[in-house]
Parts: C-alpha cells; structure tokens; sequence
C-alpha cells in the first residue's frame, strides 16, 4: 500500500498529492476558470474521490496565505479520482470549513464558520452513489466557542475541534446524534 499526502495549500490556492518521491502535483487550481478562494480542509473518500472545502481563510489577510479578492462562491467540492472532473458537492453554506464522513460514508459533517455566534456543525446524506450530498441539516450548534476541524470514529462519534475560551478550549465529542458525550 502506498500513500501520498493530499494537501490544501493557502499560497498556491489549489490541492496537490506529494508524491512517493517528495514531488508535489497540483490536482487543481480552479474551478470553472476562476480561482479557488483558498481550499482549506480535505478528506479522502474510500472510493479515492477528493473532498475539500473552500472558505477563503487564507485570503482575508496575510496571516494564513496572501490576501486576495475572492472569485468563487465558498463551498465544499469532489475531484473525481478517475475523470478529474471537479463538482461542486455543498454550496448552500455560509463559510465550509472542517470535513469528516460517517464509518459507512452515508453522511458527510461540515463545520460552518460564518462568524461568532453562528458557527455550526452541519449533516447531509451523501447520494447519487456517493458523488452528491442532499438533506442538509444541524448536527450540533458550534456556540459558544466554535469548531474548525473534526473526525469520526469508528462508532460514529463526531470528534471536534473546539475553542472559546479556558472553558471550551479543546475537543468536543457528540454521539452520532448530536448529543454531546464529552470535553477533553
């Protein structure tokens, strides 16, 4: 079994695959001829599909990449492994952010990140084969505080990133129906 990393760079504003030996290779670099904001998460399917968001992180300052104006709407998007063909699978949030998919990959988790006071987890059923997603809905209110990056385990359980303060610093953990379970 051989991997490669798979990584959304801010400067470059595209995803690359470093290859076994050290290369890096652009997967791409825009979407129907406009340049992504600044993919910021991805995920790997098992079907070797590629899904990452796309939120503008990096280009709001020079902080996380290079300022930069914005020419996409934000959104969540799959390369396609065989084809190359890149859709785009969420488009109905405010700034998508962290990705995770269920154990069975009937589900895919993203972290909205609008602004204080609206950050939110959100759910939608993956269809069409696993190359859409459909129902959307709330999994678990990111407030007070507010989650970036999360997991899922092999049980189910949304592990999340979380911050807000010495009280909500750290990783909270929701049962796959969006009770919280625990706090590290």
């Amino acid at each position: 079994l051989q991997c490669r990393l798979i990584t959304c760079e801010p400067a470059t504003r595209s995803v690359t695959r470093t290859e076994m030996d050290g290369t890096v290779t652009p997967l791409v670099t825009e979407y129907n001829g406009k340049k992504f904001n600044e993919p910021n998460d991805v995920v790997v399917k098992s079907d070797g599909s590629i899904w990452f968001s796309d939120n503008g992180a990096g280009t709001r300052g020079n902080y996380l990449g290079h300022k930069a104006p914005w020419e996409l709407p934000f959104r969540v998007y799959r390369l396609d492994p065989g084809t190359g063909a890149l859709t785009a699978a969420v488009d109905d949030m405010k700034r998508p952010n962290g990705l995770a998919f269920s154990p069975d990959e009937t589900r895919l988790y993203v972290v909205d990140t609008p602004g204080p006071g609206q950050r939110t987890v959100q759910v939608y059923d993956v269809v069409d084969h696993g190359t859409k997603t459909a129902n959307r809905r709330e999994f678990c209110s990111a407030e007070p505080g507010g989650s970036d990056g999360l997991r899922v385990d092999t049980d189910g359980n949304v592990w999340c990133a979380w911050s807000g303060g010495e009280a909500e610093d750290g990783v909270a953990v929701f049962a796959p129906d969006g009770t919280m379970i625990g706090r590290i």
